[in-house]
């Protein structure tokens, strides 16, 4: 018997044409989509699509036989999930979303409160964590849809989707350092100066040693915080240079209490991603709300 999720993942490919727009929509990788292609073809011992110069074609012989039939039973099936679904979050209303406090603050909360006007009947639960106690609440049934600060190490135990915001790494001071405001900085040139970082096993501290490792420099803190708050407070008050996000700090910046220095090389983006539980049946509230951060995300972008 062929996996359902396989035949999802042809249904999608077919309407988009393409294994990238597949998997936007899927919020899988397009190695994943390409993967689940082949295993498809494999079992069904035909092949499926052609390769153009337009995109992914169903072949005559093989897509265009099955399609309509495979698209109107998933239709049938969904339609039923969604019948079941709507029953069940009548009966318990309840959405839990997994996140770390800086992502519920600067790129969750008008989501949720959005999220909140549509569907009040909905009760929707914050779970605060770092990102791997996120993973695991995701694989052990405690949360229903998680967002990650990335990369993190791939797991067969959840959906990650492409990222929802990008994060860009930047230093910023205060007046205590207002003689390096329009300075052009080396990174190394940053030695000479107090450091505020985030602590260890952090996702940012990560990426940030990782770029300092592959320059050759090492640049220790003086400070280490457990926030982006706290560090932003601490900068403020003239206790060093802090890295952080340029999106977490946009108020501060546009207040003058902060400013950003001009650092070469600059650091290579973030971002953070939607991870949904493997093979979880997803209920009309949950696909509801990722709905609603994917158009979120698009209207963002069209801004920009």
């Amino acid at each position: 018997m062929v996996d359902l999720d396989l035949y999802r993942v042809f249904c999608a490919v077919a309407r988009c044409g393409s294994l990238t727009k597949a998997a936007e929509e899927l919020y899988i990788s397009q190695p994943a989509v390409s993967q689940a292609i082949k295993q498809l073809e494999m079992q069904l011992s035909t092949p499926l699509f052609t390769r153009t110069h337009r995109g992914m074609e169903l072949t005559a012989q093989g897509g265009e036989r099955i399609y309509q039939d495979v698209e109107q039973a998933l239709r049938l099936l969904d339609g039923a999930e969604e019948r079941l679904a709507a029953l069940r979050n009548k009966a318990t209303g309840t959405l839990r979303i997994g996140a770390s406090e800086t992502i519920f603050e600067y790129i969750l909360s008008e989501t949720i409160v959005a999220y909140h006007k549509a569907f009040p009947q909905v009760k929707i639960e914050l779970i605060t964590d770092v990102s791997p106690k996120i993973i695991e609440m995701l694989k052990t049934d405690r949360c229903d849809v998680g967002f990650l600060n990335l990369p993190v190490a791939e797991d067969e135990g959840i959906t990650l989707g492409d990222p929802i915001r990008i994060l860009n790494d930047v230093f910023v001071a205060g007046d205590a350092f207002s003689e390096l405001k329009g300075a052009k900085l080396k990174l190394w040139d940053l030695q000479q100066y107090p450091l505020l970082l985030l602590g260890k096993q952090t996702v940012a501290r990560n990426a940030f040693d990782n770029f300092c490792r592959s320059l050759g420099a090492t640049l220790q803190p003086a400070v280490e915080v457990d926030s982006w708050d706290f560090m932003k407070r601490l900068v403020t008050e003239g206790m060093g240079i802090g890295c952080l996000p340029r999106e977490y700090a946009l108020r501060r910046l546009a207040a003058g209490e902060l400013f950003e220095l001009y650092v070469q090389p600059a650091m290579p983006p973030r971002s953070v991603g939607m991870a949904l539980p493997k093979r979880s049946v997803v209920s009309f509230a949950l696909r509801s709300f990722t709905e609603l951060v994917k158009k979120n995300k698009n209207e963002a972008e069209k801004i920009k």
